[in-house]
Formats: C-alpha cells, structure tokens, sequence
C-alpha cells in the first residue's frame, strides 16, 4: 500500500463517526499533491446534497481528529465539499448509485479516433464499464479509461 493509499484510509477510517454524527456520507477521500502543496480532500454527500454548514462541522470535527493522531507527517490543507453535480466516479459504490444515470467517460487513448464518450452507465464490473450510446452498448476496459464522471447535459 503506497503512502497516499494509507493516509486516504486512515482518515476514511476516523470519518466514520464523524458522518454518523452530521449525518452524511463519505463521498470520496484523495491524497493529492499538486504544486508544491498537499491536500487531504474529503468530500461527503447525503440525500439532497450538503450544504455549507455540513461541511465546515465534518471539517472541524476532522481537523480535531488528524491534529491528535498526527499519522501524516507533511505539511497539508484539508478540504472537505460536495463532489458535485458532475462528480467523478472511482469506486464501485459510486458506479452502483449511478446505474442509469448519464456519464460522460473518457481514454487515456483514442477508440475509433475519440477519447470522449457519453452515454447511459449500463453495468459494471472490475474489468469494464459499459455504457448506452447513440451507437448501442460500448464496453470499455477499466485500464483504458481515464475517468468516468455524472454528465450535466447528454
């Protein structure tokens, strides 16, 4: 397990109780440098979405909680939001929610002569990810894609 992997799953861990009391979910939690900085981001939902209030008490709750355990030894900004109408889609419980839901989903390398692709999230699997387009089912391999994220508009 790489650092970035660890850290993301020990702060997952010690939100656990922190959603139960504000009553959300845990979205996704990302360990990401970018710069020269670091950013711990954890992004959180519930049904109707959250709002600002939702997430400043998960974010003092967290910062509480990271500040007494000290697992992460960089300097580091904590972020937590929404993810988003046109939230990204990495774990499988976020392609189960998404099931017949619009996506837009795109390669690392062109397929036919495009890297963009958009249609109906159809199934998925640990393999690939299938979609319904104007062309019918496409079934994309999960090495070749880049990311796959909600449409806003398909």
């Amino acid at each position: 397990m790489s650092k970035r992997e660890a850290y993301e799953e020990k702060t997952e861990q010690m939100l656990g109780s922190i959603v139960k009391q504000y009553e959300v979910e845990i979205y996704d939690v990302e360990y990401v440098k970018e710069g020269k900085d670091y950013y711990l981001r954890v992004y959180i939902d519930k049904p109707g979405g959250v709002n600002i209030q939702d997430c400043e008490n998960v974010s003092r709750a967290l910062s509480d909680a990271l500040d007494e355990e000290d697992f992460i030894p960089d300097a580091y900004i904590l972020e937590v939001s929404s993810p988003g109408l046109g939230r990204t889609l990495k774990k499988d419980r976020h392609f189960e929610k998404s099931l017949g839901e619009a996506v837009e989903l795109k390669t690392y390398k062109p397929i036919d002569k495009q890297k963009e692709f958009a249609g109906i999230l159809k199934a998925y699997d640990r393999q690939s990810i299938t979609i319904e387009g104007e062309g019918g089912l496409r079934i994309f391999e999960r090495s070749d894609i880049a990311a796959v994220r909600l449409a806003l508009d398909i």
